[in-house]
């Protein structure tokens, strides 16, 4: 059982990485880390921020969808 539960947990590691989920954890940790007092972005913000981003990166190329 505990091969299968092993199994599990690497593939939602994946794929939250992949997903691109895993993010927003390492941002939260990352900013606690620095500054514990600071202000951290909601979710939500994160990934507007993180999105604008990429959409302004010129090697990103331009997105319609």
């Amino acid at each position: 059982m505990s091969g299968v539960r092993a199994a599990l947990a690497r593939a939602r590691y994946f794929v939250r990485e992949f997903s691109g989920e895993a993010a927003y954890d390492r941002y939260v940790a990352h900013a606690r880390a620095h500054d514990p007092a600071a202000e951290v972005l909601t979710r939500r913000a994160f990934e507007r921020a993180r999105t604008d981003s990429r959409e302004a990166d010129p090697r990103e190329g331009f997105r319609c969808c």
